[in-house]
């Protein structure tokens, strides 16, 4: 057990430098990377394809990689918002790994990109776990997963530095507790704000793509109670506070009253923008982001990598 442990932390240790490499790379490119995570079936590419198309609409340089163990339709599905737009096939791994998102980002990844959007393999384990230089974790849950699910992966949810809700068009059919949802999620991580969306119905979208925004713009994100317990490297970011831990060790009986959630249904504001989407970024307030014009035309359909190397191109 100890030489499988002593291993494990090593392969974690290689990734936080890969991770902190990226995050550099990034940064002087002017490039802000969200990590998405979620389980199979959350609605998280629905609700990534509806923040690509307005993007795109407010003319937002941002771009898109998809991670699954096969198939493309993912990829396809985003690509049609006009943006660039990457597929990676992991052959069977269960989460990218900063080393494998920086080979598949080189050469790749238009120059002027403001956000890149990594849709990581839908699994709430092993993707906790891993850095991958990004200035934005999220972690997103349906209504039809049930309101225990921050409890049940303590280390995906007391991680995260935002967390969506998803299909909340259909949260009554299915029952959906949103308060002991909130009361779930602040237990694991106390303070962490958390957004009510629905792809279908056009509910919060946006808040994703504000809060990256702001967050490029030196808005400090959520900062975990796991993050600050934890032991580990600083990595080399603007923010350094500000970034989760990947090794998380949960404290599920933490609890949190401050927990901040956002339901766009309880908030009425003047906002030229959508009513549905309102911008909160604790500890600083979002600049207005000009719209820019795109400085790269993406390629029709996505390009296609597997673990190791390109497979294909499709144009």
């Amino acid at each position: 057990m100890c030489g499988t442990a002593d291993l494990r932390q090593a392969v974690l240790a290689r990734n936080d430098d890969s991770a902190r490499a990226l995050r550099a790379e990034l940064a002087s490119r002017g490039t802000v990377a969200v990590n998405l995570l979620s389980s199979p079936g959350s609605g998280k590419t629905a609700l990534l394809e509806a923040e690509l198309a307005l993007a795109r609409e407010r003319g937002v340089p941002v771009a898109a990689l998809t991670a699954d163990l096969a198939t493309e339709n993912d990829a396809r599905r985003l690509a049609r918002t006009g943006v660039p737009v990457q597929q990676v096939f992991t052959d069977g791994l269960c989460h990218l790994e900063a080393v494998m998102l920086r080979g598949y980002l080189a050469g790749w990844l238009p120059s002027g990109t403001r956000v890149l959007f990594v849709e990581n393999v839908g699994n709430l384990v092993c993707p906790a776990s891993y850095d991958l230089g990004e200035s934005l974790r999220v972690t997103l849950a349906s209504v039809t997963e049930g309101e225990d699910k921050p409890l049940k992966y303590p280390g995906a949810f007391g991680l995260a530095q935002l967390v969506m809700v998803t299909k909340t068009d259909i949260a009554e059919a299915v029952g959906f507790d949103q308060d002991t949802f909130v009361r779930n999620v602040a237990r694991v991580n106390p303070g962490v704000e958390v957004v009510f969306t629905s792809a279908r119905a056009g509910r919060g979208v946006g808040a994703l793509l504000e809060r990256a925004l702001a967050v490029r713009e030196g808005a400090a994100a959520h900062r975990p109670v796991m993050s600050r317990t934890a032991d580990r490297h600083s990595p080399a970011h603007p923010h350094p506070d500000t970034h989760p831990h990947p090794h998380p060790h949960p404290h599920p009986d933490a609890h949190g009253p401050d927990t901040h959630v956002h339901d766009p249904a309880l908030h009425e504001h003047d906002h030229d923008h959508d009513p549905d989407v309102h911008v909160h970024v604790h500890g600083a307030h979002p600049h207005d982001h000009p719209a820019v014009p795109h400085a790269h035309e993406p390629d029709a359909v996505p390009r296609a990598h597997r673990h190791g190397g390109p497979v294909a191109d499709h144009r």
